[in-house]
């Protein structure tokens, strides 16, 4: 039985971490933010000869890149809904005709849009602007979880040197520490033990703030692979390192996600270590981060 599956209340060792602004208050700072941007929408749409001439438009690289992504949100909120931003601002990879070609019968039409945008009333602005904020401050209570992992870490384990980006950030891969490691295996911290420089752990951290069904599956599919190539890795090299899950949030608690959590805890003889921030004290210590392999045999 692992660690964890003797947590009787997994609630009781999350750490919550607030993330945005609460109802009324957000609509004056998603107002701040976007109104500017909103009227920006106006002229090309005034412009355009039809809704895929306004997408060209506002894919132009004459806009900086902020103002050419909040533009991109407005033309997803109200003119397609299947044009993401995550693609359409791709404005050199994914073409203006590819887009408009497969996707322009999902497009509002530019005259109903124009309609619309001329009868645009404060309250309708700050309904708008709330939506193209919605998702703002996605990935900030994982980048706040980071930083209080390290510097939980760094107070505490003076012996040990952690290594990765403390808020958005590239990944670390173990390609780059392990030149002869063969997989994409992206890592949000690696951990090095001071004295020898020997890599003694790498180092995954989540936050969620709900989870549970298929996204639960998904993740749990993706520590499992880690384990199992961090495994066959250091059975073919014979490299020692161990791995460490910081899993932290309200998500964590769902039954799915909490089984499947207690089950990744304790694997491959407790080199695996699933952990919140405040289980951490107990269970990334100095003893175990330098055990001896035949002793977790």
């Amino acid at each position: 039985m692992s660690y964890l599956h003797t947590i009787t209340d997994p609630h009781s060792i999350i750490t919550p971490i607030e993330n945005g602004v609460t109802f009324p208050e957000v609509l004056d700072v998603s107002c701040a933010r976007y109104k500017d941007a909103i009227k920006l929408f106006i002229e090309p749409i005034n412009n355009s000869a039809d809704s895929g001439d306004l997408l060209r438009r506002i894919r132009l690289t004459t806009f900086q890149a902020h103002t050419r992504m909040s533009l991109l949100k407005l033309f997803r909120r109200c003119v397609s809904l299947v044009c993401d931003t995550e693609m359409t601002k791709k404005i050199t990879k994914v073409l203006n005709q590819t887009l408009i070609d497969n996707y322009s019968h999902t497009f509002k039409p530019i005259s109903k849009l124009r309609q619309q945008f001329d009868e645009l009333t404060q309250d309708k602005i700050a309904a708008l602007a709330a939506l193209l904020g919605e998702y703002d401050t996605r990935g900030q209570q994982g980048c706040s979880l980071t930083g209080l992992f390290f510097g939980w870490f760094e107070n505490t384990l003076l012996d040990f040197n952690i290594t990765g980006p403390r808020g958005a950030g590239r990944d670390i891969e173990l390609s780059n520490i392990f030149t002869d490691f063969e997989y994409r295996y992206p890592c949000d911290f690696i951990v090095k033990h001071t004295a020898s420089d020997n890599l003694v752990a790498v180092g995954f951290a989540r936050y969620d703030s709900t989870r549970g069904g298929a996204q639960s599956d998904d993740r749990t599919g993706g520590n499992s692979f880690k384990v199992e190539k961090a495994r066959q890795y250091c059975e073919s090299t014979g490299r020692l390192f161990k791995l460490i899950f910081v899993s932290d949030g309200p998500g964590l608690a769902h039954n799915d996600t909490w089984q499947q959590a207690c089950d990744l805890d304790g694997q491959w003889g407790d080199r695996v270590r699933v952990t919140t921030l405040l289980l951490a004290p107990q269970r990334i210590t100095s003893e175990w981060l330098l055990v001896q392999e035949d002793s977790l045999s």
